[in-house]
């Protein structure tokens, strides 16, 4: 379904803040609540410079309006004295430290006109690092591996933040300048370029948005506006963004506008929301239900898909939740239960948070695979006995992202393993199977398809002395593991500061060419064709909920109603005895099985068989 080019046209989003072309102008505005003066530095030769008074605007604001300026015009502004980029910036093209750039957003003409997005049910996610996904780095090396994509049989990528961060280096969740394109990715106009080409192939884009934090270099929001936080919330990263407050109006609208900001003037197919279980907001509606209902009402004319990370398993968020049609709400939210309970059937890995699934590993999966989440309000150990979630069995399959990888679960453990490297082919093999072929929306982490041996580890680039700060924590954050314990052993994990940690980080597309990586390949490619032409063509109408029973410790049948009627049948074992199944099921109802073809009465060890069964009435 490639989109068909039409007439170009411009595309903007009009900010109320930060540099706006107004004709041969451009007005500037900026939030700077207590500030008792602020003034617009023009930079560049002698002749352009100039330090412009701005006017004192109610509630806070400054502004101003000049024909000094223009697209290209590098400026900063001067609040009482101390000169800041502008948080609102559309480039930063010296960094998060250097002035920012008035960018002509209706330069860059679109020819995409004729795309209209992709439904939810035909998504497989592929999630993706821009600085190590292409031996480039970039917006354009990224553009270069689209034709490989479309060829896997995705039908949508996924880009890890890009929003400006300190450094050349990061995974994108320390941005500070919300509204900038990376630097060190290209330019604005390279990123419309990716997503045009996206949509060139027929591919869907999504942008992962860090709503919970700032970055801890570079951020100049404390000095121009201490207002945009509070010490009545706290986060992992310090005092919580304000979205609640008596002046959290212009914060609230810095938040939504950047949304509406990603998927309007770039195009983008959806947002992911980063961790919003780290957002602190106590008004009503919060920030996370006017966000959501202010892009349902101003995007209309084509897909719009937005997704939630979220450890607190609401499943009000959702906009299936509801009504059914998507209307308000958010379209699915990451599936880490469905993730933890795989996790620990294939590696047995207990430690941390994985405990809570230990102890039935297999009843965890078969709940999360059929209702949603695992946690609906039962309590987790793991949180101190506090209960997590809520009842989810009112929701589609399609309203949860299952992974067997992402950027977390594989650049969060001490040297960025990947799963290849900690289980059996077998047991891996039956994994993926689950995730590619379930009725819940499947994502591969970049390089999974071919089995990459390459690491994800975490990197950054920071400035001393936070670069040794954050080189210390990493590894204080593994001493509750008995192997690291010891201080030398802690030596051993990678430094994240370092560019070579960045660099073994980065794809090896070779590997793909090579046994056993081609062999992965092929069997991905295969699975991912198999759901697009079997089971992504049910799903819409698909009913709420499944139903799931036990066949073992840790073997589970669980079964869906699709939405022409007929019924998904899967089967997993991931012990290494055979299972008695509880069906005599026709062979030519199996449409995949991971192991050997299960006679009629048990399923190998380690092994995911999943059967199509025809409708009600035929059966």
């Amino acid at each position: 379904m490639d989109s068909l080019p039409g007439k170009p046209v411009a595309v903007k989003h009009e900010l109320p803040f930060g540099a706006e072309l107004r004709g041969d102008s451009v007005r500037f505005r900026l939030w700077a609540p207590r500030a008792v003066a602020v003034s617009l530095s023009l930079e560049g030769e002698a002749a352009d410079r100039a330090e412009l008074a701005m006017q004192s605007e109610p509630g806070g604001w400054f502004s101003l309006t000049t024909d000094r300026a223009g697209p290209g015009t590098r400026y900063r502004y001067t609040v009482d004295g101390v000169a800041v980029p502008d948080p609102a910036s559309r480039f930063q093209p010296e960094g998060v430290h250097g002035p920012s750039e008035v960018i002509d957003a209706s330069a860059y003409r679109w020819h995409d006109t004729g795309w209209r997005g992709r439904a939810w049910e035909e998504f497989v996610i592929y999630e993706l690092h821009l600085g190590t996904f292409s031996p480039s780095g970039d917006f354009a090396g990224a553009l270069g591996r689209l034709d490989y994509l479309r060829d896997l049989g995705v039908t949508a990528v996924e880009l890890m933040p890009i929003g400006e961060f300190a450094g050349r280096r990061n995974w994108g969740y320390d941005g500070v300048q919300l509204y900038a394109p990376a630097s060190c990715y290209g330019r604005p106009d390279d990123l419309k370029a990716l997503v045009e080409a996206c949509h060139a192939r027929g591919l869907a884009i999504l942008l992962d948005v860090v709503y919970n934090h700032f970055g801890p270099e570079g951020n100049y929001l404390p000095t121009v506006a201490p207002d945009f936080f509070t010490e009545r919330h706290h986060t992992p990263w310090g005092a919580a963004i304000d979205y609640d407050g008596p002046s959290s109006r212009p914060v609230r609208d810095f938040v939504v506008h950047n949304a509406l900001y990603w998927l309007e003037e770039f195009q983008f197919d959806g947002l992911r929301l980063d961790a919003v279980h780290a957002i602190a907001d106590d008004s009503s509606p919060d920030v996370l239900v006017e966000l959501a209902e202010t892009v349902r009402d101003r995007i209309t004319g084509r897909e719009v898909h937005l997704t939630l990370e979220n450890d607190r398993n609401e499943a009000r968020r959702l906009g299936w939740h509801r009504d059914r049609d998507l209307t308000r709400g958010y379209t699915a939210q990451w599936n880490d239960d469905l993730h933890h309970a795989l996790h620990v059937l294939v590696t047995g890995d207990d430690s941390g948070y994985y405990a809570d699934y230990a102890g039935s590993p297999a009843a965890h999966l078969g709940r999360a695979l059929a209702t949603g989440f695992a946690f609906q309000g039962e309590p987790s150990s793991f949180r101190g006995g506090t209960p997590r979630g809520e009842p989810s069995h009112e929701l589609p399959a399609t309203a949860f992202v299952a992974f067997l990888q992402n950027h977390d679960q594989v650049g969060n453990t001490p040297f960025g393993t990947r799963i290849e490297a900690r289980t059996s082919e077998p047991l891996h093999h039956a994994a993926v199977a689950i995730v590619l072929l379930s009725p819940q929306i499947p994502m591969l982490f970049m390089g999974e398809e071919w089995g990459s041996a390459r690491p994800f580890q975490f990197f950054c680039d920071f400035e001393p002395p936070l670069a040794e700060a954050v080189r210390q924590g990493r590894r204080l954050e593994f001493v509750q593991f008995a192997e690291f314990r010891d201080a030398a052993a802690r030596e051993t994990i990678p430094d994240p500061t370092e560019e070579a940690t960045f660099a073994a980080s980065r794809l090896d597309w070779s590997e793909a060419q090579e046994p056993p990586h081609a062999r992965w390949l092929d069997r991905y490619r295969q699975l991912i064709e198999l759901r697009a032409r079997v089971v992504a063509p049910r799903l819409r109408g698909i009913a709420p909920g499944g139903s799931f029973e036990l066949l073992g410790p840790k073997a589970v049948r669980v079964e869906w109603a699709l939405g022409d009627g007929s019924a998904l049948r899967l089967f997993a074992n991931f012990a290494d005895t055979p299972v008695r199944l509880p069906d005599r099921l026709e062979p030519d109802t199996m449409i995949y099985c991971s192991g050997p073809a299960p006679p009629d009465a048990e399923l190998a060890p380690a092994c995911a068989a999943f059967f199509l069964l025809p409708q009600a009435a035929d059966r």
